[in-house]
């Protein structure tokens, strides 16, 4: 792959001025405005956006960028951002929000960089060279949903096409399922080992939240695909995200497939 090492690594340098964006504004009132798909934006969300954007045309103005908040040209080549996931609860002073950046070139994430500034943990990954955090290499576990290590992850919003209610009822009395409050954060617990899955029921411009999920998570040995268990595009609207070990996948495929 075409300079994946200084892709890598601009990412990274990124992400460390996102999280200490997110630190300056964490404990102020982040200057907070509902968008019209009901969710929250605060002036960090804004601020590294921005920020991006500004980075990208100094460095490589043939790319362009898709931020959650803003974007930039088009092109082959996509730096794919997610300033700020899990904005209702940094808006709320709760320290669980991280950066997500990803490059995606003809629709597949190349490489991604998930940074949590809260625990200075950093998640990385290119294709075909492992998944990292804070420098060693990370794998999925292997638990099936009925073992009780087994915890997993949900989102559920109010304009969802998705029914993760009826979803979610599927498992009730298998395994469990805790909403932590951010999609890319619980994605990389699945890199890590410590959930066995999470479910993203998320699609008009949610490309931003699974970019570098899609390429953390499957280098350290898991699998991300859509609701309908295809893989899909990242540089577009996406049809939700299906995250796992492997292990259970089809499982819980087959248990979305009854409700959507």
């Amino acid at each position: 792959m075409e300079n994946v090492e200084e892709y890598i690594k601009f990412a990274k340098d990124i992400a460390y001025y996102a999280g200490d964006i997110m630190k300056k504004y964490f404990n102020t009132d982040n200057h907070q405005t509902y968008k019209g798909d009901r969710t929250i934006v605060t002036i960090a969300d804004k601020e590294i956006n921005s920020y991006l954007i500004q980075k990208v045309k100094e460095t490589y103005p043939d790319h362009a960028v898709d931020g959650e908040e803003e974007q930039y040209s088009k092109a082959s080549h996509v730096w794919v951002c997610d300033p700020v996931d899990g904005t209702a609860v940094f808006a709320r002073h709760i320290p669980v929000a991280v950066f997500s950046l990803a490059l995606v070139v003809d629709g597949k994430p190349i490489i991604g960089v998930v940074y949590d500034p809260f625990t200075d943990n950093l998640y990385s990954a290119a294709v075909g060279k492992g998944a990292y955090k804070n420098g060693k290499q990370i794998h999925v576990n292997d638990y099936t949903l009925s073992d009780v290590r087994s915890y997993n992850h949900y989102d559920m919003f109010p304009l969802s096409e998705f029914n993760m209610y009826d979803i979610l009822q599927e498992f009730k009395t298998k395994t469990t399922f805790i909403s932590v409050g951010t999609i890319i954060r619980a994605a990389m617990c699945v890199a890590d080992g410590e959930f066995t899955s999470a479910v993203f029921p998320g699609k008009q411009h949610k490309n931003c939240d699974v970019a570098a999920v899609k390429v953390i998570v499957e280098e350290a040995g898991g699998i991300v695909t859509d609701f309908y268990g295809n893989d899909q595009r990242y540089d577009r609207d996406i049809n939700g995200a299906v995250i796992t070990n492997g292990v259970v996948h089809d499982e819980i495929l087959e248990a979305i497939k009854k409700h959507i």
